[in-house]
């Protein structure tokens, strides 16, 4: 068995709405992505489901794995943008992941701990 079948999506991207090589279709001059069809999409697509919404905010700011986890999965949107590199180290979208990534491993590690809520306690 493919260790990493589980990683595969099973619906194609395009038949859950997410817009696959648009850019190349419009324009077939464009660039090419060195990432898959439809990589930042579905990055996007994650981190918007794990980002803690403004009113569930007091609800889960002190959940670190869920925390941990809305920063890795910025950390992919950024590593996957227009301005990140599949071939080669460095670069400011690299930079802005490592950051994002060392953030969210400090929320697994229980290394940070939120800081509360700037509005109560004044």
């Amino acid at each position: 068995m493919d260790p990493h079948a589980a990683l595969r999506p099973v619906t194609p991207p395009s038949e859950i709405g997410v817009p696959v090589g648009i850019a190349r279709a419009n324009d077939p001059a464009a660039p090419r992505s060195p990432w898959p069809d439809g990589s930042r999409q579905l990055a996007e697509a994650l981190h918007r489901l794990l980002v803690i919404q403004e009113r569930d905010w007091h609800a889960h700011k002190g959940q670190k794995p869920r925390r941990g986890a809305e920063q890795i999965a910025a950390a992919l949107v950024q590593l996957v943008g227009d301005d990140s590199s599949a071939k080669q180290l460095g670069g400011e979208a690299q930079v802005r992941a490592i950051a994002l990534l060392e953030q969210g491993l400090a929320w697994l590690k229980g290394d940070l701990k939120d800081p509360g809520c700037p509005s109560h306690g004044r």
